[in-house]
């Protein structure tokens, strides 16, 4: 294995995250607790007996040492897993809520929002053993909190090692054609596939998106040819059909002159003059048409005519 993929396993065994911070409400009201638990000592510091005044401040500073502690605020979008002496005892959140200390725990928080983990499959062989790279982006959602903080150690890096195994296992039964052109299929599968193995775990995918597919080079050039020498025959029987086209049409046309030769002399005529009368033209006419139509005739009038055109029409 390479530095690079140790590096990542080590980054998925690490556990997931705690949030114990105190939140601002919290610490402020302890701090008020407390400033009231002074002022009263010092205050009533020989105006009441020592027990009063002790009692006084005792008070006040387990009272906001408690508040402290025992009161947590969740965001909207989040959940607590609470633990009394390591049982699951309920979720809460989101705002404010209230443990007791000592003998309630936090572990975890868990996000509901919708996650976004990039995953890949690196030199995995297709089903014509074609070695190809595939990125490609899980978006999931965590719909059972206490079932993804009690049965999964960490449902963050399950879900990611869960994506790529999927990922592994459908393009090694796929040939590399199907892969390339069908994605949307892919990304079906790959949904499916993934979110029967998260589901137990609260988890459900909500849509998986192949970003890029790389193949090696040398397959590139290959079906690179291979794709221009496919439009080159294309081209070649499209050319092939358009001159079989234009023989139907000519003969189509032939036998509107079968019975008319005088029609196809006049058409022959007119194709002769409309070459002649361009300026530089050369026609080579078959010496039979010459005798046949009286082409000779005809062409000895042409340039009759044109010698007696004005010399600006020259």
């Amino acid at each position: 294995m390479d530095t690079k993929f140790m590096k990542s396993i080590s980054e998925k065994k690490k556990p997931q995250k705690t949030d114990q911070h105190i939140p601002p409400i919290a610490g402020t009201s302890f701090g008020v607790l407390l400033s009231i638990a002074v002022l009263g000592a010092v205050f009533g510091d020989g105006k009441y007996n020592d027990a009063i005044v002790g009692a006084w401040a005792l008070f006040w500073t387990f009272l906001g040492t408690y508040i402290l502690f025992a009161l947590k605020v969740a965001s909207q979008w989040e959940k607590a897993i609470v633990l009394r002496l390591g049982k699951f005892q309920k979720l809460a959140g989101p705002g404010a809520f209230w443990i007791i200390p000592i003998i309630d725990n936090i572990p975890t928080w868990i996000d509901h929002r919708v996650m976004v983990t990039p995953f890949a499959a690196q030199k995995t062989l297709t089903k014509d053993t074609v070695p190809v790279d595939v990125d490609a982006v899980l978006f999931w959602v965590v719909w059972d909190a206490e079932k993804a903080a009690l049965e999964v150690e960490n449902y963050r890096a399950a879900v990611d090692w869960a994506a790529q195994t999927a990922l592994r296992d459908i393009i090694g039964r796929m040939m590399l054609a199907d892969i390339l052109v069908g994605r949307s299929s892919l990304d079906k599968e790959l949904q499916q596939v993934i979110d029967e193995r998260t589901t137990p775990w609260g988890v459900t995918v909500q849509s998986v998106e192949i970003r890029d597919i790389v193949i090696p080079q040398d397959l590139e050039d290959a079906m690179s040819r291979q794709a221009q020498a496919e439009r080159e025959r294309q081209a070649r029987v499209i050319l092939g059909e358009s001159e079989k086209q234009i023989a139907e049409s000519f003969a189509e046309a032939s036998k509107s002159y079968v019975n008319n030769p005088t029609a196809l002399h006049l058409r022959a005529m007119n194709m002769l003059f409309e070459g002649l009368k361009e300026k530089g033209a050369l026609v080579i006419v078959p010496s039979s048409a010459v005798d046949t139509m009286n082409l000779g005739g005809l062409s000895g009038m042409v340039s009759l005519a044109q010698n007696n055109l004005p010399k600006e029409d020259k």
